[in-house]
């Protein structure tokens, strides 16, 4: 198997479930986002090798033979995307059909990590697969949203042209390890932000909402739906429909981790969607799969994995800070039922 992304937040999880089941997993990355500490400790396993190498150029002859290859090579938070919104596009362009002629060459069934971006700021609520989104198509966010939404016809396009099987998932707000700390996502920047006791920064009035899927429930999803029966299936939205507004998820953390931090509004980007939930009844009936991970139990875990890091040293210029998470307080209860 191959996962292109490997190396990153969601590659990595990935790559730690495929070897865990057996699988001979080939990570491809180029470590523009991933981070060789995310997968260092799978080479022990005998079953699991590192492949350096840009998507946007063609695989040439680097891989073995494989028989799947999960396409997850893209920079996924505002930040990464937007700063070369350029290169963004050709990943998505470019990348994915390098991806997929790498599929059709060994015959592989292909996979590719799609959005819920690709529904932009959505006039449906919750959104279902066949809502076709309210995009767009020139503004900072489009390099990724567009992108996202070119790689889908692509992919499906190309599947049916040369007859081999694909599956998208539409992934929506994921957390947990090995997030990035600059990655400029909410539940990355709260936590940091809570454990050094910074103002918690909201941009807007804090209502919008989203809906938060722990890491091992996706990756979960992901394996169902490679898996699933026939030729080609539908897109699948992979999500986790428990939705909370920004502003009440800034609170919980910051009354999980105990900090003093307040919080502290910014003007709202543009183009930042109001609403995001999703519709998983497809997910559901197709795959057989719902989230498991409450929103609680995740946050812990994440805290936990950041006041680590901070507290080895693994980010720069950042102080040790004392365990507080064991603290649960009002707010902290109220998400079991979330």
């Amino acid at each position: 198997m191959v996962v292109t992304g490997g190396a990153g937040f969601l590659g990595s999880h990935l790559c730690e479930r495929l070897v865990g089941q057996g699988h001979r997993v080939i990570c491809v990355d180029n470590f523009d986002t991933g981070r060789p500490e995310n997968v260092r400790a799978l080479s022990a396993s005998g079953r699991f090798s590192v492949v350096q190498h840009d998507i946007v150029e063609p695989f040439a002859s680097k891989l073995p033979r494989f028989d799947q290859i999960y396409n997850l090579a893209c920079p996924a938070s505002p930040p990464h995307y937007q700063s070369d919104p350029v290169r963004t596009a050709l990943i998505c362009s470019q990348g994915t059909y390098n991806c997929l002629q790498a599929a059709k060459r060994h015959g592989a069934r292909f996979f590719q990590a799609s959005t819920s971006e690709i529904y932009g700021d959505p006039e449906m609520h919750p959104q279902s697969e066949d809502y076709r989104g309210s995009v767009n198509a020139v503004g900072p966010r489009s390099c990724y949203d567009e992108g996202k939404r070119f790689a889908e016809t692509l992919v499906t396009d190309f599947g049916q042209r040369h007859k081999i099987d694909t599956r998208i998932a539409r992934i929506f707000n994921t957390y947990g390890p090995r997030m990035q700390p600059d990655d400029g996502r909410v539940v990355s920047n709260f936590i940091v932000q809570a454990l050094l006791g910074r103002d918690i920064t909201i941009y807007g009035t804090g209502e919008q909402t989203r809906s938060f899927c722990f890491v091992t429930d996706l990756i979960s999803g992901f394996i169902r739906l490679m898996a699933a029966d026939g030729a080609s299936v539908a897109p699948v939205n992979l999500g986790n429909p428990a939705e909370i507004t920004v502003g009440r998820l800034a609170e919980s953390i910051v009354d999980i981790v105990g900090s003093r931090s307040s919080i502290v509004h910014r003007p709202l980007p543009i183009d930042d969607p109001r609403r995001r939930r999703p519709d998983i009844a497809r997910a559901q009936s197709v795959l057989g799969w719902s989230p498991k991970v409450d929103l609680l139990t995740g946050l812990r875990e994440t805290i936990a994995y950041f006041e680590e890091q901070l507290n080895s040293g693994s980010l720069a210029q950042v102080a040790p800070y004392r365990s507080l998470i064991s603290k649960v307080g009002r707010v902290s209860r109220d998400l079991i039922g979330a």
